[in-house]
């Protein structure tokens, strides 16, 4: 299975022609105010949902936090500063949620930014995707990722620890002060496609991938289930480092038959937090020596 999104849409026509708009179409059941209530216990509160009264979690006298919708404006506010009109307007947003909406996320493709990689083999092309976690129980930090999507096979991209900005909920926290760092880590779509298309120049014909794999992972059996994946991506993409990345990336994206690694059902709302787990693995992997390595190979 996909992510456990709440959502899929196209911007809606009033975004599409004002693209400096904020977020008018933020799920509404994310789109609440954040209050606190001191509990029992000192140095602790807890979080609940204005709106409902739900409460939501227990975190330190000292977090705060924007709400899902003021976060979450500031950022698409931010992120299409530098886009055009036409770069927008036929983006695809998708949220998703987790611990009673607690957690959220959103991401979104833009198809009208897109890059081709080619390999000896096989031509795809790759379009901008921007990805966004925020989460006021304490459950995650303020987060903005900038990667890409295959068209080919749909697998979501992030390339590593460098292509995000980050900052926890702390007394020291403010979203103008978050907004800034945003606009300076900004990541320029094209310089990681032309990462991804030296990638797709560097030959794995004569690596040890099984081995390498081991190595990068850190499991032998999740390695061995990798292994059959990248062979199957090298099917079509050829034996390269893209290819790699790209059986990587199906990890990521799905959850089931296609690549053999299946999600447990919990019976709670925490898929989408299983999901976006496996992102940060892969962007781990990409950032491992050895996958780094390969470079000069």
């Amino acid at each position: 299975m996909r992510y456990n999104y709440i959502t899929k849409q196209q911007l809606p026509s009033n975004i599409q022609g004002e693209y400096k708009m904020a977020f008018d179409f933020i799920p509404t059941d994310i789109d609440f105010a954040v209050d606190f209530e001191p509990t029992k216990v000192k140095d602790k509160k807890y979080v609940i949902n204005k709106d409902t009264g739900v409460y939501l979690g227990v975190v330190g006298n000292s977090f705060t936090c924007a709400s899902h919708g003021d976060f979450y404006r500031g950022v698409w506010d931010t992120v299409t500063e530098e886009l055009g009109a036409t770069d927008i307007a036929d983006a695809t947003v998708k949220w998703g949620k987790a611990r009673n909406n607690a957690w959220t996320m959103v991401d979104i493709t833009l198809p009208s930014v897109t890059s081709f990689i080619r390999t000896d083999k096989h031509e795809t092309e790759v379009a901008q995707r921007i990805i966004a976690l925020h989460g006021i129980d304490g459950s995650c930090s303020n987060q903005v990722y900038f990667g890409a999507i295959d068209f080919f096979c749909t697998n979501g991209m992030i390339r590593g620890e460098y292509d995000k900005v980050r900052k926890k909920n702390s007394s020291n926290f403010t979203l103008d002060s978050f907004i800034y760092e945003l606009t300076r880590a900004q990541r320029d779509f094209y310089t990681q496609a032309e990462q991804m298309q030296v990638w797709a120049e560097t030959s794995t014909k004569y690596v040890d991938v099984s081995s390498l794999l081991e190595s990068i992972i850190g499991s032998k059996r999740k390695a061995e289930k990798m292994y059959s994946l990248y062979m199957h991506e090298a099917s079509t993409r050829g034996h390269n480092k893209f290819a790699l990345y790209s059986a990587f990336t199906n990890y990521a994206s799905y959850a089931d038959e296609r690549n053999g690694f299946s999600l447990k059902s919990t019976g709670n709302d925490t898929n989408a937090i299983s999901m976006w787990g496996r992102e940060q693995e892969v962007s781990q992997w990409v950032s491992n020596t050895n996958f780094l390595q390969l470079e000069a190979a």
